[in-house]
Formats: structure tokens, sequence, C-alpha cells
């Protein structure tokens, strides 16, 4: 039964809510102790609220999973954990993050509570009204962001990045449902009603449009935000986003892949290799010299 409830809890998913880290990264503070401990106390609690509400998503969606080819094998679909123990456990994390999240802050928990309501509604009616499911997802990646932000005092963050997480987040939801139209065929719109709304042509029209705007977006931050190195250092930072976006594009166009996202980070090596390069190169060009006064 534990085995069943953490595997409902989908703890691959909590990889998500690195984005809580954007702003102690960024605003360069990632060696301020305490700053950290705190940032990632929210971490912990942003992963127990997303768990929550995946366990009551998957209560109500449990008729629908049973026809998905994939997630009909997960606990409450199967069976394996009956909806009369998963309703009180997703109940008790969500009481328990709320107390946590406004015990650090009385904005990160208004925060919280805001992401976690507006997931319920997504899971009970928005995810079913095109285009506007894929905005409530980059708006969860925004809060997430917002969320980073309120537990410190920041100095040098950039509302840049609120905008590149969004398309980024726009870019992932897109190509999400693009998979899923292809994995489910004729049975899309009986597995999520939502896919009755797109069209492979239209979709592939979204992820160019957002994709585009995603690399302008990235790449005017590394040289306009007013936080940056003087010397522009952080526009090398663009192949690496420009190859992050361009293998995602062939793993979901050409792989036919994507349909779980967090699945292709942590499975596919030259998408990590790319994240890894990434942010070491942020993190060399924001802490440049408190590495060089630690040798």
């Amino acid at each position: 039964m534990l085995k069943a409830i953490i595997q409902s809890m989908r703890p691959k998913q909590w990889v998500k809510n690195v984005f809580i880290l954007a702003a102690l990264v960024f605003d360069r503070q990632l060696t301020n102790w305490s700053a950290t401990l705190t940032t990632l106390i929210g971490v912990f609690i942003f992963c127990m609220l997303s768990s929550a509400v995946y366990l009551i998503n998957d209560v109500f969606d449990k008729k629908a999973d049973q026809s998905h080819p994939t997630k009909k094998e997960r606990p409450i679909a199967s069976g394996r954990l009956p909806t009369n123990v998963a309703i009180p456990v997703a109940v008790l994390v969500v009481v328990g993050s709320l107390y946590g999240a406004f015990r650090l802050s009385t904005s990160f928990g208004v925060i919280s509570a805001v992401y976690f309501v507006l997931n319920l509604a997504y899971s009970f009616k928005l995810k079913h009204i095109p285009l506007i499911d894929v905005m409530v997802i980059a708006a969860g990646f925004v809060l997430r962001v917002a969320a980073g932000v309120s537990l410190i005092q920041v100095e040098r963050f950039s509302p840049w990045l609120y905008i590149c997480t969004s398309l980024l987040a726009l870019f992932i939801g897109l190509g999400k449902r693009r998979a899923e139209i292809i994995c489910l065929s004729d049975n899309a719109t009986q597995h999520r009603k939502v896919l009755d709304g797109y069209s492979l042509e239209f979709l592939d029209q979204l992820i160019t449009i957002v994709s585009g705007t995603s690399i302008m977006a990235y790449s005017l931050y590394t040289f306009s935000a007013p936080n940056l190195p003087e010397n522009n250092t952080m526009m090398l930072t663009i192949p690496f986003v420009l190859y992050g976006l361009f293998r995602y594009l062939y793993l979901i166009k050409v792989r036919k892949s994507g349909g779980a996202p967090e699945d292709l980070v942590l499975s596919d090596r030259p998408l990590q290799v790319c994240i890894l390069l990434w942010g070491l190169s942020v993190i060399v060009i924001f802490y440049w010299a408190k590495i060089i006064a630690l040798f």
C-alpha cells in the first residue's frame, strides 16, 4: 500500500519544482546558506502539494486512465490503491504542506495556495478547454518561479525569466498534447476530451510560434537584463538553449516521444548533457569570482 501511495505521488514529476531554485541561482544567492535552505524547504513543500494534486487527479480520472495504454497501470486506475485511501492521504498532505508554506512566509503560503487551487481547477474543469489547458500548465511553472522569489530577498532577479519560463512551459505542454494525439490515435478524445480541440497541424503551428519566441526571449534576456555581467558572457549559454529546444523537437516529431516530458528529461542522455552544460555555464558566469576565490 505504501509503495502504491508513493508511486501515485509521482516522484518523477518533482523535477518540475527545480524552477523554484531560479530566484536563488539567478539572484546570485547560491552561496547564501540561509536562503538556500529556505528555498530547498520550499521545493519540498511544492513537491508535496503537486503530489497531492496527482492523487486527487488520478481519483477523478480513474475511468479515463483505465482506457489508456500506459496510465491503466497506475495504482489507482489498476485498483492497487483504493480511492478511500488515496483521498485522505491527499487531504493530509495538502493541510501539512500549506501549514508549512505559511510558516515559511505569508507570500509563499499565498502562492502555494493559489498553485493548489489552480491545479484543482485544472483537474476538474480547465484541462478540458483547448488552449486554456496548456496556459494553465505554463501558469503553474510561473508560480513556481514566483514562489522561489517570495522565499528570499531578491536584488538582481530579472522579470525576463518569467517570460522565458512561460514560453518554455507552453512549448513542453504543446509537445505533450502532440505526443498524446499520436500515441492514442483514434482513442485520443476518449481518454482526454481536450484533444478533440487540437489537430497535429494546429499544434505544429503553435509549437513553431512558441519555440521561435522562446529563442528570441531568452536571447534578449542574455544581453538586456540589467543584472547580468557587463561583458555579455551570458550570451554564451544561447547555443545550449537552442540545442535543448531542437533536441526536444526531434524527440516529439521524429522519435514520437513527449507524452511524459519528465521521462524525456530523466532518460534522454543528450538532453541531460545539454541541461547540465547550460546549468554549469550559468553558475560559472554568475559565480566566477567566488569560484576563483576558492582556489
